[in-house]
């Protein structure tokens, strides 16, 4: 990105964000939440401008990027009806009790607050979703912590021309100065991570750059928390009977969650995992050659996805189903069209240090198993193979619902965030239950989420007030409820039944 900060700039960025805390704290949900709203509105209102810098800039198609911003906008608004709700804040009061069973019992009342202000790495394949005004952003924002978003190389006028929108319009809806501003470069990401008016970092790209930063943030004097999304190959499990069923149907659902977005999504199916003699091959090479050639976002990860795809051709083993290619033309960008390509499980256990390495691009292995292969085989080989992964697929046929499917269900749980039965993990759906997340290399926090309302308590601590007056309490544990948000009240007398309930329902 030109036009980088310059280092002098950053203490009063880091001031103004920390200024503000305080006051933004402060704002009601309901203040927050027409924040939040008047965003969305704002980013909707500019769609045909910001569509077509994000076209010139990423080489994403049109109805890609207007279905992105459309989900960016809806993601803020589910954010804002999840804060004026209320229940994010967790509210529990222990009224006073002289009779407590352990000894009197003060007034104890907790609830959650913003943590202060954050730092975010946009991303480079979601210009909208992931970048200023996405996920991480919205979550922060309604969380009541002030952003700094480090926007990316990647997208320079479009991070510019978003950040000036959600700025207009957080100042539009009253919300105090330096709730949100915009730094540029890398140096000026990592000193701004580096300094001690931010308290959490959130971040969504490679892994080597994600533990770069997580690495500095946990080395700072106080360490802050850092939520980074990074690597995953989100592998997929068919069995005979599936393929048997609906292959055709399954080979389509496989070109397009590769192909889509040219394979540049953290959710892209890398490996599928089929009994030899399949039969998937035809039907995989008639979908993939359908398909045009896809601009890769810059050349630089148009480079490395040809350097990539050319060690997985080059592997022990390998036979091509979809050739696929790379074409760089007169600027650099490198235009794609998929490659699948198959390989024996033995020779992926052999190639492992080669062919287990995430490919950014549309490319993906089809590992081909024993006929016997059954999913408690898969099981015990899920272990040998991945770490963590955002997510895990399993195709299984009508009625393969036994306790050896329950076990290779309970093992993908152990290595994903989100475990799909059937479907394909690619297009993340923006609602509540959503989890977005997963065991390392996934994240650098399995317990966290970058999608969906869960999202915002990575931006939020605890804080309990014991023995206060109710003019010193915040809003939402004063006894009168201003705020109007639920609130777990422990009243006096209660823990001499401790237990009844368990024995009652026992």
């Amino acid at each position: 990105m030109t036009d980088d900060t310059p280092a002098q700039d950053l203490d009063a960025i880091a001031a103004r964000a920390a200024a503000a805390a305080g006051p933004f704290a402060d704002t009601s949900p309901t203040e927050r939440a027409r924040a939040l709203v008047a965003v969305a509105d704002a980013l909707e209102a500019d769609a045909d401008e910001l569509v077509a810098i994000a076209m010139r800039e990423t080489g994403l198609a049109e109805p890609r990027l207007r279905g992105e911003l459309k989900r960016t906008a809806v993601q803020l608004r589910l954010f804002a009806d999840t804060i004026v709700d209320g229940a994010y804040l967790d509210v529990r009061i222990d009224l006073a009790d002289p009779d407590f069973v352990l000894g009197p019992r003060p007034d104890v009342r907790r609830t959650h607050v913003p943590v202060g202000p954050i730092v975010n790495f946009a991303a480079s394949n979601f210009p909208f979703a992931f970048s200023v005004a996405g996920g991480d952003t919205a979550a922060a924002l309604a969380a009541g912590c002030p952003v700094i978003l480090k926007g990316h190389s990647g997208h320079p006028e479009l991070s510019r021309r978003t950040a000036a929108v959600v700025t207009d319009a957080l100042a539009g809806a009253g919300m105090p100065d330096g709730v949100f501003q915009l730094v540029t470069g890398q140096e000026a990401g990592v000193t701004i991570l580096q300094d001690p008016r931010v308290k959490a970092g959130s971040f969504t790209g490679s892994i080597p750059a994600g533990r770069l930063l997580a690495d500095i943030a946990a080395a700072r004097p106080a360490p802050i928390p850092f939520y980074g999304e990074l690597g995953s190959v989100n592998p997929v499990f068919t069995t005979a009977a599936a393929i048997a069923e609906r292959g055709a149907e399954l080979a389509a659902g496989y070109v397009a969650s590769v192909s889509g977005s040219a394979g540049q999504l953290c959710t892209k199916p890398g490996f599928l995992f089929a009994p030899e003699g399949h039969g998937l091959d035809a039907a995989i090479a008639e979908a993939a050659s359908s398909l045009a050639e896809h601009r890769m976002l810059n050349p630089r990860i148009a480079a490395g996805y040809r350097d990539r795809r050319d060690e997985v051709l080059a592997a022990a083993g390998v036979r091509t189903i979809a050739e696929g290619g790379v074409r760089f033309d007169d600027d650099g960008h490198g235009w794609v069209t998929p490659t699948i390509v198959a390989v024996p499980l033995d020779d992926l256990v052999a190639g492992r240090d080669v062919l287990l390495e995430e490919c950014f691009g549309p490319l993906s292995i089809l590992v081909e198993v024993g006929r016997a292969t059954g999913p408690a085989e898969l099981a015990a080989l899920v272990p040998t193979l991945f770490a963590g992964n955002l997510t895990a697929t399993l195709h299984a046929g009508a009625g393969e619902q036994g306790e050896d499917v329950r076990t290779l269900v309970r093992v993908l749980t152990e290595h994903a965030g989100r475990v799909l039965l059937g479907g394909w993990p690619t297009g993340v759906a923006v609602t509540p239950a959503m989890q977005h997340g997963g065991p390392w290399p996934a994240t650098t926090n399995d317990a966290s989420t970058s999608v969906g309302t869960a999202a915002i308590s990575r931006f939020l601590r605890p804080v309990a007030y014991q023995g206060a007056a109710e003019e010193l309490l915040p809003p939402p544990l004063r006894s009168d409820n201003p705020w109007g948000v639920p609130q777990r009240i422990a009243p006096a007398g209660e823990s001499a039944e401790w237990g009844g309930r368990a024995v009652a329902t026992s």
